[in-house]
């Protein structure tokens, strides 16, 4: 597969999926802290989201960043639009901010950090064709 079919990849799945993050590993198994409490945000809201572990091949990092301008993994796009990384993510759940952006309630309780516990609903899973 070339950089630019790679970079199509990307943005279609950006473009097809409402919520998509970009993660080291997956949400069942994220393989770093950062993508593990980002994809715990999405799940402790209950909203479904597509992910995609940019770990199989290089090329998937370099393409996301040339196309977002950001340079860390994970990066979470919202209706086509970079939200931001995982400070940036906890941030928005804390403060209810990222409940609203998605299109759901934030859970009646005070909002902790989320943690990397059992999902409360499965995310809807983006194929890996880049390998």
């Amino acid at each position: 597969m070339t950089n630019e079919e790679i970079r199509d990849f990307i943005q279609t799945a950006i473009a097809e999926n409402r919520v998509m993050l970009f993660m080291k590993g997956t949400p069942e198994q994220p393989a770093c802290g950062f993508s593990m409490r980002t994809s715990a945000a999405l799940n402790a809201l209950g909203v479904q989201y597509a992910a995609l572990d940019i770990l199989p091949d290089p090329r998937i990092r370099q393409e996301l960043s040339a196309i977002s301008n950001w340079p860390t993994i994970p990066q979470l796009f919202v209706d086509g639009e970079l939200v931001g990384g995982c400070d940036i993510v906890t941030e928005m759940y804390e403060s209810g901010e990222l409940a609203q952006r998605v299109g759901v309630e934030q859970p009646q309780h005070e909002p902790e950090p989320p943690t990397a516990e059992a999902p409360q609903s499965a995310p809807l899973g983006v194929e890996n064709r880049l390998s």
